[in-house]
């Protein structure tokens, strides 16, 4: 399937139902409400079409980007064409959940997302710290910045209060990553989290709820000093 082909089956499983949910949490304009399953049933006919993710994700669609990133190896992106995915993110789905994805798996995430948690955009900030988030998750404690995570955890005591809403709940799942999967790193996420406290934003019409970082660690260690790493982020 050529970009036409897949934008016309992206419009086709299209709905407003879907896209009032959407709506709810924050999407934007121009998208066509197509639920995650459909996404999938695409994502298994378009695997491994690199060229293709590119194209979607450029239309600024957010459909068609939130399909680039189930389709694209985030290893064969370069620097550049990560922090244009960044920058032009449809939404705090593509920002929070798409861009990370992509990111996490490039040899240079680290520099990327401390770079990106430095930036004005608030979509470029929350790309920062949920690929941090990923970082946690998945690289081996070995290979991780152990001392540069634990002033980023000192940094998020400091200033998640002040941040925006989306940035701060980016912040918070950073914590939570650090503490559930960095073995060095427990007690002082542990640590962060009480000196942050209760986290409080605006999630609009919808049921969501912010986790407590402190015992949504403990919960996700599963009564272990600390979680095994995951293989990936990806749903």
């Amino acid at each position: 399937m050529n970009l036409a082909q897949v934008m016309s089956a992206l419009a086709a499983k299209g709905s407003e139902s879907t896209k009032k949910i959407w709506v709810k949490h924050g999407a934007k304009e121009p998208f066509f409400g197509v639920k995650i399953a459909d996404l999938k049933v695409l994502q298994k006919k378009l695997k491994g079409d690199q060229a293709l993710a590119l194209q979607l994700y450029a239309t600024g669609n957010g459909d068609a980007q939130y399909l680039a990133g189930m389709l694209v190896d985030g290893r064969q992106l370069t620097a550049a064409q990560l922090q244009t995915w960044a920058e032009t993110a449809n939404w705090t789905m593509i920002s929070g959940t798409i861009v990370p994805c992509a990111a996490s798996e490039h040899p240079d995430a680290f520099a990327l997302a401390s770079k990106w948690i430095d930036a004005q955009s608030e979509a470029v900030a929350i790309s920062g710290w949920r690929t941090l988030a990923a970082l946690a998750t998945i690289v081996p404690d070995t290979d991780l910045p152990i001392k540069k995570f634990a002033a980023l955890l000192d940094r998020v005591a400091k200033k998640l209060a002040a941040s925006p809403d989306d940035v701060r709940l980016a912040m918070n799942a950073f914590v939570i990553a650090a503490g559930t999967y960095v073995g060095p790193l427990g007690d002082h996420a542990i640590a962060s989290a009480r000196r942050i406290g209760k986290v409080e934003a605006d999630l609009g019409d919808t049921a969501c709820k912010i986790p407590d970082a402190e015992p949504y660690i403990l919960k996700c260690r599963r009564g272990a000093p600390i979680a095994p790493k995951r293989k990936t982020i990806r749903c």
